[in-house]
């Protein structure tokens, strides 16, 4: 049976995040959020990418491709209007910084805010995060993912289009093949780069 696009609640949360975290293990921003020569470098990875997945799919359902009941892709969003995040998700990040310590946390602000370039002023979808399995990689699974956020803009009377930034220099061709645009590029640090791409779904 092909693997068939869902809508995933909270309750599939942490099949979402297995696939993230698979997909993102070595992923340059994870790496150089978490330190990639700590001893414990999986089980960081672990707490942050379910942390991200806890925060977004409270109340905005992921989208992942399922296939005989397992994830194998998925892909979190930022809606264009989103609710003020509860005590609960502030709480949860307290305590993820916590665990992971001041410097982790410090580079992940220092990553934020080179991002921060590439802010669209406009309301629109935020893709997130997007990630295959490893071993299914190279077989199609994000096209329905990004088709699917693209349509989601597309029919949401507030969003003007989609963004995301990317950390690896041969997604800029790949995102640019389905329609999306490079809106600014950002040296964080000598080992880390990042763009910031916009797929314009109304003008």
């Amino acid at each position: 049976m092909p693997a068939r696009l869902e809508v995933l609640g909270s309750e599939r949360a942490h099949d979402v995040a297995s696939v993230l975290g698979d997909a993102f293990r070595a992923y340059p921003v994870m790496r150089h959020i978490l330190g990639a020569a700590q001893n414990d470098y999986d089980r960081r990875l672990r707490l942050l990418i379910e942390f991200f997945v806890f925060a977004r799919t409270r109340h905005t359902p992921a989208l992942g491709m399922v296939q005989d009941g397992d994830v194998l892709a998925a892909a979190i969003l930022t809606l264009p209007n989103e609710p003020q995040s509860p005590a609960e998700v502030e709480d949860r990040r307290d305590a993820l910084w916590a665990d992971l310590g001041d410097d982790a946390r410090a580079r992940y602000e220092d990553y934020k805010s080179a991002a921060s370039a590439f802010a669209i002023a406009r309301p629109h979808h935020h893709l997130n995060m997007i990630g295959v399995r490893r071993f299914a990689a190279g077989t199609g699974l994000s096209r329905p993912l990004l088709d699917a956020v693209a349509r989601m803009s597309r029919e949401h009377e507030n969003s003007a289009g989609v963004s995301l930034t990317t950390e690896v220099p041969r997604n800029v061709s790949l995102y640019e093949h389905f329609g999306y645009r490079v809106q600014g590029h950002v040296r964080v640090t000598a080992a880390l780069e990042t763009w910031g791409m916009w797929l314009e779904t109304r003008p």
